[in-house]
């Protein structure tokens, strides 16, 4: 009989529970999308900076259709497999959904603040909650109903009580809510996509499609004189640091944790966005602007709240 220890066999081993599964899922979720919010908030300078010469077609058309390639060379590179082809109408449809949003967004802060901009971008949490009651008949809980109003009142702080509020502004915070509208849509469309298509090939795609929607508008305003260094590179930068490599953690972090839970955490691109343009850009946001953000985000915590 064999007594020492060192030659004992190893003892057998002890499957994972689906909880502990679950759990470090959940947990590396929590840093992808972490890590997403600090490259998402360089956006809206990196956008200041390209649309002083370039219109936010061409913006939205380049940053896409770049982050595209690179991120489909990436997943070349490690051997994924394009996916079927029955995928691609798909592809198509959620590309114009982003097409929209990144466009919207861009152009948005040609007319708003950063801070109008990003807090009315991240009100999507409340307009899947109610796109999910409307369409999917998916109960809204008091708390949600209650968090609706208490954000919409914060947008209305934001407007009323704005000294610069004008028509300018106003297209501005227009494009902004479109652009949180079809966020809340692709958030769900990546979230339920996670077990169909590889990352890297789904975000890679979607990136590509929407640059290619943006591409007709974009060549419509073409000027040569616009495509200065500065710009170019606020381009490539835009396609590198808050979408090929934010969103795609983003899109990871979807794939890992309830939608809910990831907009949540990403909500706070609006600190760091605002934070930016303050040290690079100094654009200092009203004391009405920060009141509304701060009751916004309070009703946008009540949307996305879910009692354990």
């Amino acid at each position: 009989m064999n007594d020492r220890p060192d030659l004992a066999p190893p003892a057998p081993a002890v499957p994972e529970s689906p909880t502990d599964v679950s759990t470090a899922a959940s947990r590396s979720g929590l840093l992808l999308v972490g890590a997403a919010v600090l490259f998402f908030s360089t956006s809206p300078v990196l956008v200041r900076w390209a649309a002083v010469s370039l219109s936010s077609y061409e913006i939205a058309a380049g940053r896409l259709l770049l982050a595209g390639l690179l991120v489909l060379s990436v997943a070349a590179l490690r051997g994924e497999r394009l996916a079927a082809p029955a995928r691609w109408p798909m592809f198509v449809l959620v590309g114009l959904v982003a097409a929209i949003h990144f466009g919207a967004y861009i152009g948005s802060l040609s007319f708003t603040t950063i801070a109008h901009s990003l807090a009315l971008v991240y009100t999507a949490p409340i307009f899947s909650a109610l796109l999910s009651w409307w369409l999917l008949g998916e109960t809204l809980k008091p708390q949600q109903w209650t968090g609706i109003v208490i954000a919409v009142t914060g947008v209305a702080i934001m407007a009323g009580f704005e000294p610069r509020f004008d028509r300018t502004m106003l297209i501005g915070d227009a494009l902004a809510l479109l652009s949180a509208v079809t966020f809340a849509i692709y958030s769900i469309a990546g979230h339920r996509q996670r077990h169909h298509v590889s990352l890297l090939v789904y975000a890679g795609a979607i990136y590509l499609a929407g640059g290619l929607w943006l591409l007709p508008l974009a060549a419509l305003n073409f000027s040569a004189r616009g495509y200065t260094l500065p710009a170019i590179l606020s381009v490539v930068a835009l396609a590198v640091i808050p979408l090929g490599v934010g969103h795609t953690l983003y899109n990871a972090a979807l794939r890992r944790m309830r939608a809910t839970n990831v907009n949540l955490i990403a909500t706070q691109e609006v600190t760091g966005g605002i934070l930016l343009g303050i040290l690079l850009l100094g654009e200092i946001p009203s004391l009405a602007t920060l009141t509304g953000i701060g009751v916004t985000l309070v009703g946008i915590i009540l949307v996305l709240f879910e009692p354990a």
